[in-house]
């Protein structure tokens, strides 16, 4: 699809897809997530994107929130390890509009007392709700497990008491040091000209201020592998097992994610699915997943299953990693996999929200946009000699740890 990208002067770059539909779609994405923040202060990254909609300088929280909705737009937000992204959708006559509420939001936040309190208070009742999904928590408990004493070894949500004390100081801290032109990209599809996008980004954003802040390197060396296990009350268990895997800039990431989808990913046909819950009835829900960071990756693979069914589980997910192990894919098994990945992601390109917060992720990781074509090239040159390959690696004993949350006695 066809694309513009340019760069206003303070750093600050800007991403247009033009197209021809009556809605907009817009992201911005800044390059600071809970892995940036300070020990004692995790939550910091998630507690700003809650209250950069809690009254700016000129616009009360009301006003914001309906800013965009009273004209039938959407407007939300959502913080990674790594990333902050504020996104919306609205008709085209709109985009000015949208674009001066972000950069008020993200530039012109007041963060006042009484807003703190009462978000400090949604967000313990996040944590709260969140603690009775253990399908949920235990993902980022695993995490945490495997990434112990890195920025990646927290929750996003971060820690009760470090929420509890972060103060104003500490949000307008962390904004200064993070929040860089130079790390924010603003990706915007629409009906418009390239000259009509450029003269409102520079409306909005010109004047945003300009200076070079670099993340500074983490340690990421192999952490021990553990066999943890937590009795909590709930009634199925829950297990994952996983370990750390390649990160975005590591050419082997193509074939790991082509041998995740084929093991564990999207729909009932992959292995695990077939070879465990169709054939076994055990495990309702099993699948795999590949998460990567701009340094390292973690490759898991969930699932929920009885009590007293979970070692069976256990032995069967082994079996299959086993296979794996041992001996090629078929040149037919590779091709059928190859297609099928292929495939859902060029369905998943028809969601427009999706596709340019993808590609606004791009150019922070790349400096560029990866196309469709790109994407599929690398695909169809995994080999089964690499899938071979990466299996022993990712898949050993001695790269593997597990987290159980088991029903209390």
């Amino acid at each position: 699809m066809d694309h513009k990208i340019f760069q206003l002067d303070n750093g600050l770059r800007v991403l247009f897809q033009p197209h021809s539909s009556s809605i907009t779609h817009i992201c911005l994405i800044v390059d600071a997530g809970s892995r940036h923040e300070e020990m004692g202060k995790f939550g910091t990254a998630h507690f700003i994107e809650h209250l950069l909609f809690k009254r700016t300088e000129r616009r009360s929280t009301n006003q914001i929130l309906n800013r965009l909705e009273s004209v039938g737009g959407d407007l939300n937000a959502y913080t990674t390890k790594e990333y902050t992204c504020i996104h919306a959708s609205f008709l085209n006559p709109y985009l000015a509009r949208a674009l001066d509420l972000f950069e008020d939001i993200l530039f012109h936040s007041v963060f006042p007392e009484d807003e703190m309190l009462k978000e400090k208070e949604v967000i313990l009742d996040e944590m709260a709700s969140y603690l009775d999904s253990p399908e949920e928590s235990i993902m980022d408990d695993f995490e945490d497990q495997v990434f112990s004493n890195t920025g990646l070894g927290h929750n996003i949500l971060g820690l009760e008491e470090d929420l509890k004390s972060i103060q104003q100081s500490d949000i307008k801290r962390f904004i200064e040091q993070h929040y860089d032109s130079s790390k924010i990209v603003i990706a915007i599809s629409g009906n418009y000209t390239e000259k009509k996008v450029k003269a409102i980004a520079n409306k909005s954003f010109g004047n945003a201020n300009a200076h070079s802040w670099v993340h500074a390197a983490e340690d990421m060396v192999k952490r021990p592998v553990l066999q943890a296990k937590q009795e909590r009350s709930i009634n199925q268990a829950h297990v994952v097992i996983g370990g750390p895997a390649y990160g975005i800039h590591d050419h082997r990431k193509t074939g790991l994610l082509l041998l995740n989808n084929l093991l564990g990913g999207y729909g009932m046909s992959n292995i695990l699915n077939l070879n465990i819950r169709e054939k076994y009835g055990i495990a309702y829900t099993i699948e795999s997943n590949y998460s990567l960071y701009s340094d390292t990756g973690l490759f898991s693979i969930y699932f929920g299953t009885d009590d007293e069914k979970v070692e069976k589980t256990i032995k069967l997910i082994h079996k299959e990693l086993d296979k794996l192990k041992e001996s090629q894919l078929s040149p037919q098994m590779l091709e059928r996999a190859k297609n099928k990945f292929k495939g859902q992601i060029a369905l998943a390109e028809e969601n427009r929200m999706s596709l340019i917060i993808a590609e606004a992720k791009n150019i922070l990781d790349y400096d560029r946009v990866v196309g469709l074509d790109e994407v599929f090239e690398k695909i169809d040159k995994v080999t089964a000699k690499e899938i071979l390959e990466l299996s022993n690696e990712i898949f050993s004993r001695e790269n593997l740890s597990s987290l159980s949350f088991l029903p209390e006695d």
